[in-house]
């Protein structure tokens, strides 16, 4: 059972009639009070751009024009894909055409549109190892065959795939490239070009999960795989939910156009129009005032001095741990030897410190002597007690 922080909702409580009293919550995890939960991978309710965002509302709202208020287009509000393409292009270094573009609600609802669309159930597909475990809960869902590949220090072992490609024809490769979660490492350049020449010569697509792209604090990733996107086997997912707020649900996937028409021929999109337009007028706002820009600055400033707090920390308190300092991203990815990390969260647990244990995060029963912890929610204080709260659970 997951326990979580009390003081990342709200509650209402309200009466109907005279004996129904009902309880909202406002948020979708718990965390009780005094609980530090560093397994936990959404950010900060403080950094949350709330005076940002009721900004770009209110200019929005002010305006004549009420078209985002309509069923939108397939695939997504032009003015929104144009400006978010200015966006990437500059964040990219190369040209991002608007006509590339596919507004999504997020990446978790564009890996199950594409899953819906591209794939059926018994198909195989392969994943890293370890890879996020939420994404592998929706491939479940469509009854995928899931196989896992080796990773190391420069990511996904293409040897490996290699190997596993004369075994088994995957329909997909899904990786999340940058600054990973769990594992915190980034795929290497070559590694990228090798996959993309592997998806060619094998005719699978690569599912590129590039939430962490931006958040880069000491060392600057390689191309995006919006790069590749002319060999026709490339989709790059990417979603505001790290770099703004992930209650807005709004993502965008990146990808060529025969791709795109496979997409938008969807009979949910015939029914429903395109995805969150509404929301997608508000954060246009925001890229155009030039305020994304400076909420990553920020963010990367706030995280950088988190990860440099949880490498002391660690190393302070927690000697046995084995990992590497993450460049980027959320996740710090631990091994504990000689430790079943699944029994250590139980215990854990009564020491008020929460983690999420390795098996979670693979494919084949492995990794049981790891732990993923995070720097997204916590600052430094906290970071640091919860720290020395799991050391002598680990002592213990």
């Amino acid at each position: 059972m997951e326990l979580y922080r009390r003081d990342a909702l709200i509650e209402i409580s309200f009466h109907i009639g005279y004996k129904t009293t009902m309880t909202l919550q406002t948020a979708q995890i718990q965390v009780p009070d005094g609980f530090i939960d560093l397994g936990r991978g959404d950010p900060d309710l403080n950094l949350l751009p709330l005076d940002m965002l009721h900004q770009a509302a209110q200019n929005r709202l002010s305006q004549s024009d009420n078209t985002f208020l309509q069923y939108g287009t397939e695939q997504g509000d032009g003015y929104f894909r144009a400006a978010l393409a200015n966006f990437l292009s500059q964040k990219y270094n190369f040209a991002v055409d608007f006509e590339t573009l596919f507004v999504t609600s997020g990446i978790s609802a564009g890996l199950d549109l594409i899953c819906t669309l591209l794939t059926k159930p018994g198909d195989v597909i392969f994943v890293e190892e370890p890879s996020y475990f939420l994404a592998l809960k929706i491939f479940a869902d469509h009854g995928l065959q899931v196989a896992s590949i080796r990773t190391d220090e420069a990511g996904l072992v293409i040897d490996d795939l290699a190997h596993a490609l004369k075994e088994s024809k995957p329909k997909f490769v899904y990786v999340i490239p940058t600054f990973q979660n769990p594992g915190g490492r980034t795929l290497s350049q070559e590694r990228r070009e090798q996959l993309v020449s592997l998806a060619k010569e094998h005719d699978f697509l690569i599912l590129a999960d590039e939430v962490y792209q931006f958040l880069n604090y000491t060392q600057k990733p390689p191309n995006s795989f919006a790069s590749f996107i002319d060999s026709e086997h490339v989709i790059s997912l990417g979603s505001f939910s790290k770099i703004l707020a992930p209650g807005l649900r709004l993502g965008w996937l990146q990808t060529h156009a025969s791709i795109i028409n496979k997409i938008t021929s969807a009979g949910v999109l015939d029914s429903g129009g395109g995805m969150n337009p509404f929301t997608s007028a508000i954060v246009r706002n925001v890229i155009e005032s030039g305020g994304l820009d400076k909420n990553i600055e920020a963010l990367n400033q706030i995280y950088k001095k988190r990860v440099k707090s949880m490498d002391e920390y660690l190393r302070k308190h927690l000697s046995a741990a084995e990992f590497e300092t993450p460049h980027g991203g959320y996740f710090f990815w631990i091994r504990l030897p000689g430790v079943d990390v699944g029994e250590l969260r139980k215990k854990a647990q009564a020491h008020q410190v929460g983690l999420r244990q390795g098996l979670l995060f693979s494919s084949n029963q492995g990794l049981s002597d790891y732990m993923r912890l995070s720097i997204s929610f916590y600052d430094a204080n906290d970071i640091e007690q919860g720290v020395i709260r799991l050391s002598e659970c680990v002592k213990k």
